[in-house]
């Protein structure tokens, strides 16, 4: 046994004697080929930590940061095409459907207005009895000027009218928005009446011209001829008293004095005149 352990030791100890030396050689080389390599990369990274440290290396890696990082028009539109992509960031975008359309109740309302007022104007001017005329205030067709020209020939007021050479009762007629589901506002401008129901700035106290009282069936016509009836009632009389006479009705004044007689005719009701009279 310990012989054949003499013979292996010795087969190793030729083994390696008998090694070529250049390849011995080579293997240093290739070991110091390693270190010097890695030496150098290290010098090289340790040279590029240094160059950086200066003021045009970190201006040159700064511009090409910038180069790098996208313009604000880029960025825009890709948020955009994200938002289309995405409905808007979660929320979704609003479908044509679901957009509301333009005031489609308002329009109806005026289309009804205008047919209705221009018929109406028709009307009253076929009339052979020249009982009104009609003129549109700077040709708007929601606001008339309607002459009364007749009332009870054997009232005290068609006497004062004869007396005064006052040929026609002025009033202002404006149509809101929702006519003729709506009363018009009606006011007297000349001349300056007492009683008759007109009350201060012109206002007329007139149960069917307000909401609960009207009608949409109610014409301007048949309005001027319950109006007429009513100054008769009301012993309607033109004002002849020095200076009270020629000042002008207020439309503001009208406006205030007829929502106040609303108020009081609703608390506690209405008794003149009625709507039957006339």
């Amino acid at each position: 046994m310990a012989t054949l352990l003499r013979k292996i030791g010795l087969i190793r100890l030729h083994d390696r004697d008998t090694e070529d030396p250049k390849h011995h050689q080579g293997s240093l080389k290739g070991t110091k080929g390693n270190q010097k390599n890695n030496a150098n990369k290290h010098c090289q990274t340790a040279n590029e930590t240094n160059l950086l440290s200066t003021p045009e290396i970190k201006a040159r890696k700064l511009d090409q940061q910038g180069k790098d990082k996208p313009t604000g028009k880029d960025k825009q539109g890709k948020e955009a095409k994200e938002k289309q992509q995405t409905g808007g960031g979660g929320s979704k975008a609003p479908s044509a459907s679901s957009v509301p359309p333009l005031a489609p109740h308002r329009q109806h309302c005026t289309q009804v207005r205008t047919r209705r007022l221009m018929k109406e104007l028709q009307e009253i001017r076929r009339l052979g009895d020249n009982f009104i005329t009609v003129e549109l205030v700077e040709d708007n067709l929601f606001d008339w000027n309607v002459k009364l020209h007749q009332v009870d020939k054997d009232s005290a007021l068609w006497q004062d009218m004869k007396e005064t050479s006052t040929e026609f009762i002025l009033l202002n007629v404006t149509f809101p928005d929702n006519f003729p589901f709506s009363p018009p506002f009606m006011r007297v401008l000349t001349p300056r009446l007492e009683n008759g129901y007109v009350l201060d700035g012109g206002a007329i106290c007139m149960e069917l011209l307000t909401p609960r009282g009207w009608s949409s069936a109610y014409t301007v016509e048949a309005v001027m001829r319950q109006f007429a009836a009513s100054l008769v009632k009301g012993q309607g009389r033109i004002c002849r008293k020095a200076g009270k006479s020629k000042k002008a009705f207020s439309r503001k004044e009208a406006e205030a004095t007829f929502k106040s007689l609303v108020k009081t005719h609703e608390k506690y009701g209405w008794v003149s005149p009625p709507i039957s009279d006339g």
